[in-house]
């Protein structure tokens, strides 16, 4: 990043990977592509450190119902493997 104003990006996981998941392993297999995009891009990430990326985590936990909200989606009551899914990606570039 060059510009002082620049922040980091979420993690290069490409939006079907995660409307797609509905498994433990499809989870997994976005957690491998997170885990692959970190490290080969080290600090890229707004959340690249565990302390900021688990601050994120639980306040995406927390915001994500607005974000259905807000897509014009209903949240499901009893979220599944796509929400957990979608937090984790979306942790790693909250701001």
């Amino acid at each position: 990043m060059t510009d002082a104003y620049e922040t980091g990006r979420f993690a290069a996981v490409p939006p079907g990977a995660v409307a797609r998941v509905e498994s433990a392993d499809d989870v997994a297999e976005v957690i491998g592509r997170m885990l692959a995009d970190l490290r080969a891009h080290p600090g890229a990430w707004e959340n690249h450190t565990l302390e900021s990326f688990l601050a994120a985590t639980q306040e995406s936990v927390t915001s994500l119902p607005w974000v259905y909200r807000d897509r014009d989606e209903e949240f499901p009551p009893e979220p599944g493997w796509r929400q957990f899914a979608e937090v984790l990606v979306m942790a790693s570039g909250l701001e």
